[in-house]
């Protein structure tokens, strides 16, 4: 059953995917000639300074999800009416708390936003922040639909907005240029959705309005508490290294230099996104897993995952590599390229997030916050303090340098060790060699990919999908004659097999029935 909800879940998640990102590319090129790199780099300033707002919440929600594991695994509706409540509560409150905070923002953004001759900024940022306040006081029912892996409504639910939010916005831009009007269609067709989703939810899950009674076990409270605790130290400190990006660009480059990186951040984003539809569609199966299975089943599912991360990940890697700087050129032109520098360091932090995805996963879902809460606050340090020194010398080369080097000298190494010790019980260094090893496979598929697809040299849309092509022709090649004996794709292999039958038993049973 788990894993029959994770692929109806991850199919509608890459469906999802595929329409937003056509969309993306069509919205984003009508805004680059409506508007302009500057409207693109308050865009992406806007977005992570209220990230760092959104650091109020503190991982409650992730602390909530992770106690409502079990009792909606075991259907204890009393349990989880509680959980329920408590999210609830705890969301009005952060929502408070956020607002009084951005508005106590509105006398700084001059230290913020330099360089620039966007009008309105303090209209847009109030947006901005309306935005970021609405959302919390849904966000606690959308999750129990997640955790009750019925993801695959909420997935659905934001195509369709998405789609809907995607056609109007374009036409904004086309015919009025005008950005406030933009955002605002943006806010109110989100609100719209995220109401939407909780109707669904209480209609789907009656008891989730019945009247609370009761209060949580003390046991359970001091789980929550304690990892509230831990998981407010890992956020800030994730934030300050993966969120302040832009404001260090804006800060030491320029606001039109933001524009340019989110261009390629956008292009990393949208395969981080497909890739992220099949995994955080097993996370919940993972959670469900950890809760109730052995500690030898979990770690010869999370093997499957960590060479599905391997593929999936250095696979988009090696393609983004080869085709992200002759896309740019064709699509928007030369004037929006970066130095390769800039794309070798952010493919590189692609690479080394995504292989630790599936470590990361079962860590959070085994309820592993406490141990290392103090280690993304030292991984800020060392990528502010690496950041800031570099940036002198290298410009926005720097900034991301110093992201890499905090990654590499510690997550690299901490998170492994707390799984390997707490959840599999086993050395560590298994895990590094298997990492040694894949590394070793993808450099070799790399440079045999980029030998190959060099005979093509893209001046449209066709050779570069030709390009494309190719590319992943060769790499998934070399993958499957290395993996092809291996129990991890044996099991994958056993998965597709087992859709594919399912799809076109179906397939023979209609095309029966019709005749």
């Amino acid at each position: 059953m788990r894993v029959k909800h994770t692929i109806v879940n991850i199919a509608a998640g890459i469906g999802n995917q595929l329409v937003i990102t056509l969309l993306s590319f069509i919205s984003r090129t009508v805004f680059i000639n409506s508007l302009g790199a500057e409207y693109l780099g308050v865009n992406g300033l806007f977005t992570n300074i209220l990230a760092m707002l959104s650091l109020a919440e503190a991982g409650i929600g992730a602390s909530i999800m992770y106690s409502l594991y079990k009792p909606v695994a075991d259907n204890d509706q009393e349990k989880i009416k509680r959980l329920m409540r408590l999210y609830k509560y705890a969301y009005l409150a952060i929502a408070l708390v956020v607002a009084a905070l951005g508005l106590a923002l509105l006398p700084f953004l001059d230290l913020f936003v330099k360089n620039t001759e966007v009008p309105n900024i303090t209209g847009i940022y109030l947006i901005f922040l309306l935005n970021t306040v609405t959302p919390y006081f849904f966000s606690y029912k959308n999750a129990f639909l997640n955790v009750a892996q019925k993801g695959y409504i909420v997935t659905i639910a934001f195509t369709i907005s998405s789609v809907v939010s995607s056609c109007l916005k374009i036409a904004i831009l086309y015919y009025s240029k005008n950005y406030i009007l933009f955002l605002l269609v943006d806010s109110a067709l989100n609100l719209l959705t995220a109401a939407s989703l909780t109707l669904i939810a209480n209609r789907k899950y009656p008891y989730l309005r019945q009247k609370v009674s009761g209060q949580l076990d003390a046991e359970t409270k001091s789980g929550i508490v304690k990892n509230v605790k831990a998981i407010v130290l890992q956020n800030i400190g994730s934030y300050l290294v993966l969120g302040t990006e832009n404001i260090l660009i804006s800060a030491y480059v320029s606001v039109a230099a933001v524009g340019l990186y989110s261009n390629y951040k956008m292009l990393i984003e949208i395969g981080r996104t497909f890739i992220y539809q099949v995994f955080n569609n097993m996370y919940h199966s993972v959670g469900n897993l950890v809760s109730q299975e052995s500690e030898e089943k979990v770690y010869s599912v999370y093997k499957v995952m960590l060479m599905l991360s391997f593929w999936l990940y250095s696979l988009c890697a090696i393609l983004l590599y080869i085709l992200i700087q002759p896309f740019i050129r064709i699509w928007i032109g030369s004037d929006y390229l970066m130095s390769n520098a800039v794309l070798i360091l952010l493919l590189f932090m692609f690479f080394e997030r995504g292989m630790r995805n599936s470590i990361a996963t079962v860590k959070t879902t085994s309820g592993i916050f406490h141990e290392d809460r103090f280690v993304p606050l030292g991984q800020a340090a060392i990528s502010l303090l690496a950041s800031f020194l570099l940036v002198k010398h290298m410009g926005i080369t720097g900034i991301f340098l110093g992201s890499l080097i905090s990654a590499a000298a510690l997550p690299f190494w901490t998170t492994p060790y707390l799984v390997y010790k707490k959840v599999f019980r086993r050395s560590i260094w298994q895990h590094y060699r298997l990492y040694a090893a894949y590394l070793v496979v993808g450099l070799g598929a790399f440079f045999a990919a980029k030998k190959l697809s060099d005979f093509i040299h893209p001046t449209g849309f066709v050779p570069l999908i030709e390009k494309g092509g190719i590319t992943v022709l060769v790499v998934s090649a070399i993958y499957w004659l290395v993996f092809f004996r291996t129990t991890e794709y044996a099991y994958l292999a056993g998965i597709v097999r087992s859709i594919l039958g399912k799809f076109f038993g179906k397939t023979r049973a209609n095309y029966k029935a019709e005749l």
